[in-house]
């Protein structure tokens, strides 16, 4: 991650290389982190309990499943998860290429899923 406030990021580029699941910082704002995300299989079920968590759709599509219901998103939606909330993300489809957006060194704690 460059630290220059004068460098341009290219997201194409960013999010090009990736054949699987990559997430990597591309900026701070702060004292947070504007993370890329290239999915291509689903992530485990987890939670933020020190930071809320924002998704911004750029390709493909998300869904953002919850212990209650499933939200999707397409590109240009955008979708904050609160703090602590239980939530696992999956790629609609074969690619998924979203930015999120939460506090820097935010804990990710794995959680089991939902009882059904």
């Amino acid at each position: 991650m460059q630290n220059s406030s004068f460098d341009v990021i290219n997201l194409s580029a960013e999010s090009a290389a990736a054949a699987t699941y990559n997430n990597h910082p591309i900026a701070k704002v702060n004292d947070h982190e504007v993370r890329i995300a290239t999915m291509t299989e689903p992530y485990h079920w987890h939670c933020h309990p020190d930071s809320d968590e924002t998704f911004l759709v750029l390709e493909g599509g998300l869904f953002i499943d919850f212990d209650d219901r499933t939200v999707e998103l397409l590109p240009g939606h955008l979708l904050t998860v609160n703090r602590g909330v239980r939530h696992r993300t999956r790629p609609i489809g074969p690619r998924s290429v979203n930015l999120t957006f939460e506090r820097a060194n935010a804990r990710t704690e794995p959680l089991p899923p939902p009882r059904e």
